[in-house]
């Protein structure tokens, strides 16, 4: 992934490396204002937190249709595999994609992802026709799972979800992208500064997907840009290749003799 020009998920080329989410904005309004200042050309949607089926939320889809970009899809919300493929289905049906964010928590209390049951989920959608982006924590051998079933994207996340902490174990997520060199990792969950995703993308990942960081902000439309700005920096300075680190001082300018403009 390190010498792409672009974001690969599934075969399909973004120029964009934020994905972002579509919920707790203070308006319409300012989510979409917000949205289109990232740059993002992915956004996430939440059938649990508003049923177009029902008739719910109409304006909320409309206003997001209208900024013409690709929607992924989330079963947030779900804690049992019959609850996730159940979401997915109508997802699919209501949205016409068979991209979805596979969401299935464990625990209330940090919103831990499912261990158990979430690679067996993905295994399940995979085969049903599904392009799986699943939500896990930086567990190396769960990511390793979940590739080896079929996953082409994978989403550790940084530090439990809405807690703005950054990457709480940089190790492990360093750990993951060097073995997993060929498949498209996305930081999911608990970015809360521009400074975290330049560190996501130092170390290797190859986009960041937010929501909080930019929705719960003081002012979510210059958040936006700041984080579309980071995306940026972090993967430019990813690629250009950092300098060596050294235990002591080293000038920048090395003494060699008198300086040139030196006279007796």
């Amino acid at each position: 992934m390190k010498n792409s020009n672009k974001l690969i998920i599934y075969g399909q080329e973004f120029s964009s490396r934020l994905l972002i989410g579509s919920a707790l904005y203070p308006s319409l309004d300012v989510m979409k204002a917000a949205i289109v200042k990232s740059e993002s050309e992915i956004v996430t949607v939440s059938l649990r937190r508003q049923n177009p089926e029902n008739n719910g939320g109409n304006i909320f889809w409309q206003e997001l249709q209208s900024l013409g970009l690709t929607l992924l899809p989330n079963t947030a919300g779900c804690h049992s595999m019959k609850e996730v493929v159940n979401l997915a289905k109508m997802s699919r049906e209501l949205f016409q994609t068979d991209w979805i964010k596979l969401e299935l928590i464990g625990d209330e209390y940090n919103l831990q992802p499912d261990p158990m049951n979430l690679v067996a989920a993905a295994d399940i959608l995979l085969k049903d026709g599904f392009k799986v982006l699943p939500y896990c924590t930086d567990d190396l051998v769960i990511c390793r799972r979940l590739a080896d079933c079929g996953c082409e994207v994978i989403m550790p996340w940084g530090s439990p979800i809405g807690t703005g902490q950054g990457l709480a174990n940089p190790q492990a997520l360093s750990a993951i992208r060097h073995r997993l060199p060929d498949t498209t990792l996305i930081i999911d969950a608990g970015l809360g500064l521009p400074s975290h995703a330049v560190h996501a993308f130092e170390l290797g990942y190859d986009a960041i997907l937010l929501n909080s960081a930019i929705a719960q902000a003081t002012d979510p439309i210059t958040m936006a840009s700041a984080f579309s700005y980071a995306c940026k920096a972090g993967r430019a300075g990813y690629l250009a290749g950092r300098m060596p680190e050294r235990q002591v001082a080293q000038p920048s300018t090395p003494i060699m003799g008198m300086p040139f403009w030196h006279q007796d």
